[in-house]
């Protein structure tokens, strides 16, 4: 099959993707499609749940794998959309619709790729593809609940919109429940112990503070203020607790349980994460498909935004094609020259790290 023809089988997978409707925990018919369309192709997979992978056709098990990932479930549709979400409209030269951008540019073009390494005989490597659900909600059941199915990887390239260029880091995320406690008293009176204000000086250091290992490609850990309340409801009561959210973009430079340690031994409120699962990740420079992609003029950049590569426990880069800014706005597109880079770049640096 050649790769004008994988343009044109990747593209109208597309538009069926786009027609049927995958919010995260709901991609069912996103999944099926996926499978029917592997089905047509004669190439054997599995599903578990809403996540469908399959095996190069020659695998064998003495060679490294490769893993291609990508999702297939979306955000809702952004309130302020103009057209039809679930119509998959082409006009100059862009594909409209929900997931367009997100991910399924990069989805169809990963599957165009395993289609073009699936019956070689002469790989160094086997190849997986992936199709995975719940990415945009970092759900339990979509990529982390197929990895002990699959065997070790040792790369993967994780398929969302870079332009197709390299981002080797990605900042991980650790989400904190924090409360201080004080003691109710009626407000009129110098009674009780007011929970907010023994709360401040730790705001403020969550606000303040520096980190001192800072990443070459990810820049600073960062620390955000995001949720603050009480359990008051009444106005003339002084709060016996406040609660607050610390939204945590980790590098890596440190582990999630370095920044936990850290955080505890610097605040006096009580401090629950409530995951350590979204882990940051970073690519070396020297690795073998970093190394093709910078011969061929691709960039490498650190990505503040998460993605599944936060749980995928090997060596991972991430790059597709489309735009990142582009992600859950309305009338989402991917221009379809995008869709044709994704598929030959993939193939091109794959074909360089044999």
């Amino acid at each position: 099959m050649w790769n004008e023809k994988l343009y044109d089988v990747a593209v109208a997978l597309l538009k069926q993707l786009i027609a049927t409707p995958s919010i995260s925990r709901e991609e069912d018919g996103t999944a099926q499609v996926i499978s029917d369309f592997l089905t047509t192709m004669d190439i054997p997979h599995e599903r578990h749940l809403n996540n469908i992978w399959a095996y190069n056709k020659h695998f064998d098990p003495a060679k490294r794998n490769i893993l291609l990932n990508s999702h297939h479930d979306t955000v809702k549709p952004n309130p302020q959309y103009t057209r039809d979400p679930f119509s998959p409209d082409v006009e100059d030269g862009k594909l409209f619709g929900l997931g367009s951008n997100d991910a399924g540019g990069c989805l169809v073009s990963l599957i165009a790729t395993f289609l073009h390494f699936y019956h070689r005989t002469d790989l160094a490597y086997n190849i997986i593809l992936s199709a995975t659900a719940e990415e945009e909600i970092s759900g339990a059941n979509g990529v982390e609940s197929i990895l002990s199915q699959l065997p070790a990887i040792d790369f993967a390239i994780v398929g969302e919109p870079t332009q197709t260029q390299l981002a080797i880091a990605e900042k991980g995320l650790m989400v904190l429940d924090c409360t201080s406690y004080g003691k109710a008293g009626h407000a009129a009176r110098e009674e009780g112990e007011n929970a907010l204000y023994k709360a401040l000086p730790d705001l403020n250091w969550f606000r303040d503070y520096r980190y001192p290992k800072v990443s070459d490609t990810l820049g600073p850990v960062k620390m955000s203020v995001t949720v603050i309340q009480t359990s008051n409801k009444a106005h003339n009561v002084v709060p016996a607790d406040c609660s607050f959210v610390v939204d945590v973009r980790a590098t890596d430079q440190y582990t999630l349980e370095e920044l936990l340690e850290i955080i505890k031994a610097n605040v006096s409120c009580e401090v629950k994460p409530r995951s350590m699962r979204m882990r940051p990740s970073f690519i070396p420079m020297d690795h073998p498909f970093v190394l093709a992609g910078i011969s061929v003029g691709k960039t490498c950049y650190g990505s503040p935004t998460t993605s599944d590569q936060a749980l995928i426990p090997a060596t991972s880069v991430k790059m597709g094609p489309g735009d990142s800014a582009r992600s859950h706005t309305a009338d989402e597109y991917i221009y379809l020259e995008e869709i044709r880079d994704g598929i030959g770049s993939y193939i091109q640096l794959l074909e360089m790290i044999q």
